[in-house]
């Protein structure tokens, strides 16, 4: 019985011990399956490492008209047939890197790009957009631009991708915001594009200039951009009454420049499916 006894106290301290280890050791498991989970976490990359990290080809060219000289980027497909090509015209904030993202991410799908800096040595010093102090300054140069000075600008854009032996010769137009407006008023002084892609921009007020446009005219709008989404209507009826083109869509819920927000790590479930959506109806409609 003495014996007994000794062999069952042996056998609990035994399983006891063992029941320890197998706590400890999912303890440790855990641990380790934490810290593999921590360390495998990978940040979002910025619009400048994704700019960095594009295996396409990226340029700065100078582009000129009379005495004046001016920076674009452009960005070429990868592809090995000639491509339509596609002029970006930046929002209010200049040519900044989610701009040039943007022209990066339509060379990506098969086009030949150029994104001009529309206030590239307008000022002493200031040679690209990022030579500004910051988003307002840059802002303000841009506001203080002559239309004369802009179109002349997009017309030196147009004929350097034109003629650029990787294109077609076919040129369509994209603009946000600012550039939005922009593109819209472009096309009432070129006729040779091809398509006009106005994210979030005004339309011309001159019934005149209205008259002038030969190219399909299709809009992208906010629902919750009402500053905007005011002026639709009466573009609608101009471009109507001209027997123009135009043909838009409003996204419910999303803000003000969607394109650009939702395309950020935070953005907002609105306004990333308006990115998303618009996104897949200009790769549509460049076609």
């Amino acid at each position: 019985m003495k014996y007994l006894h000794h062999l069952l106290v042996l056998l609990f301290f035994t399983f006891s011990l063992f029941s320890c280890g197998n706590k400890n050791d999912k303890k440790e498991e855990n641990k380790d399956e934490a810290k593999v989970e921590t360390d495998t976490t990978v940040a979002p990359k910025t619009e400048d490492e994704e700019l960095s990290e594009s295996p396409r080809h990226h340029e700065w060219v100078t582009l000129s008209h009379n005495d004046r000289e001016f920076q674009a980027f452009v960005a070429y497909p990868e592809t090995n047939e000639a491509t339509k090509s596609v002029i970006v015209i930046h929002e209010n904030r200049g040519l900044n890197d989610w701009a040039r993202l943007f022209a990066d991410k339509l060379a990506e799908a098969g086009y030949l790009v150029i994104a001009p800096d529309l206030i590239s040595n307008t000022q002493e010093g200031k040679r690209r957009t990022t030579d500004f102090k910051n988003p307002d300054a840059a802002r303000d140069a841009i506001y203080a631009l002559e239309p004369q000075q802009v179109t002349a600008d997009l017309d030196a854009a147009f004929n350097y991708i034109k003629e650029d032996s990787a294109s077609t010769g076919e040129v369509a137009v994209v603009g946000f915001c600012w550039g939005g407006s922009q593109t819209f008023r472009y096309v009432t002084n070129n006729q040779e594009i091809s398509s006009a892609h106005v994210f979030y921009g005004t339309g011309p007020e001159d019934v005149k200039a209205i008259a002038n446009i030969s190219a399909p005219v299709y809009g992208y709008y906010g629902g919750d951009d009402n500053r905007v989404n005011s002026t639709i209507e009466a573009s609608e009826k101009m471009m109507e009454e001209a027997g123009k083109t135009y043909k838009y869509e409003i996204y419910e819920g999303a803000g003000h420049a969607f394109m650009r927000s939702g395309h950020q790590p935070d953005a907002e479930k609105v306004n990333k499916e308006a990115h998303e959506k618009a996104w897949e109806r200009l790769k549509d409609l460049l076609k």
